[in-house]
């Protein structure tokens, strides 16, 4: 075991891409701040990249203390070696006590890279993260056994304590407009060797499942559509509504939508402004990630599915002529409007 004293501060990883800082960073700089006030310590936020320094400014404004700026061309996009090496090299020298990542792919790729370089443990796809008061712990949070039962995962023995969390989980501070964060620059060689790739060329693809997390409007199938061909219900209303389509479970599993739009344990925590959610039961793998949005709608024909106890507004009915209906309502009154 090592002597944990000198290990401070609550540090996150920043995902940006092209300039663009991922939704799940500024999420993760709000859970931080919690997790740093219980700790009596710090938020750092680590921003790798290539002429990036004036995303500094914004990480301040949303709560991070200090940015670790890891500026080098060969962080300029991201591949996993270059990126190992700079995080690896900021965790060796600042020794912090927390180090948070979002569980996004480049996250899922980059934190188990790292924590086998520093010798730590990494508790991957978090929901819940707080401070043990006696221990002073890390206590951090998952789904497991399929999403049956939570886990609770503490890294007794090793620093930093290492955790991926899932976007949408945390809710992001109120952004302080004119705050700042200090800017400490940090260089570190990175040397090149067989682990290093060449990216010969990027082709953007749009991604619908990959909306899910960031969209306002989700409308959300579940085994009561029936059918693979039942939802095109739900993506006409999805467009009438300028939403997406999601899925809980249920619906993935029977092949009627992709593993990327599931919703629950152990598909993604979405808090859209409306969440309309259209033949699903309510189970409490599904009500786990989603029962946090701003106004949820229900469409079932069972009037005791577990889905009212979290509905603001529902219809007990037959989907298959109530979203037809709806669907040609609003798109009725977009017309007139």
């Amino acid at each position: 075991m090592k002597e944990f004293s000198e290990y401070k501060g609550v540090y996150v990883f920043v995902q940006q891409v092209e300039g663009v800082i991922a939704p799940v960073s500024f999420e993760l700089i709000g859970k931080a701040k919690e997790l740093a006030k219980s700790l009596n310590t710090s938020v750092y936020a680590v921003l790798c990249g290539y002429n990036v320094a004036q995303l500094a400014d914004e990480l301040g404004e949303y709560g991070a203390d200090t940015v670790v700026l890891i500026d080098d061309p060969a962080l300029a996009e991201y591949t996993t070696e270059p990126y190992a090496q700079a995080i690896y090299g900021a965790i060796e020298y600042f020794k912090p006590e927390v180090f948070l990542y979002g569980a996004t792919t480049i996250g899922r790729d980059l934190a188990p890279r790292v924590s086998a370089r520093v010798h730590t443990g990494l508790t991957a796809d978090c929901t819940k993260l707080e401070i043990d008061a006696e221990t002073g712990r890390l206590l951090m949070t998952r789904p497991a056994f399929g999403g049956n039962l939570m886990a609770t995962i503490v890294c007794p023995d090793f620093r930093p304590q290492m955790a991926t969390v899932r976007p949408g989980v945390m809710q992001k501070a109120e952004r302080e407009e004119g705050r700042r964060a200090r800017v400490l620059p940090f260089n570190i060689k990175i040397e090149k060797n067989d682990c290093f790739i060449e990216i010969l060329d990027v082709i953007k693809k749009m991604n619908e499942a990959a909306d899910i997390s960031s969209a306002d409007i989700l409308v959300s199938g579940g085994r009561g559509m029936g059918s693979k061909e039942n939802f095109q219900m739900l993506y006409d209303l999805a467009e009438v509504l300028g939403g997406r389509v999601a899925a809980s479970r249920a619906a993935v599993d029977a092949g009627w939508a992709d593993k990327e739009l599931q919703v629950g344990q152990t598909g993604k925590t979405v808090r859209p402004k409306v969440y309309i959610a259209v033949g699903i039961s309510g189970a409490i793998q599904h009500l786990a990630g989603m029962e946090e949005s701003d106004l949820i709608i229900a469409v079932n024909r069972d009037e005791t599915a577990p889905i009212w106890s979290v509905a603001d507004y529902g219809v007990v009915g037959d989907l298959n002529k109530v979203i037809p209906m709806l669907t040609e309502k609003i798109r009725a009154m977009k017309e007139n409007a």
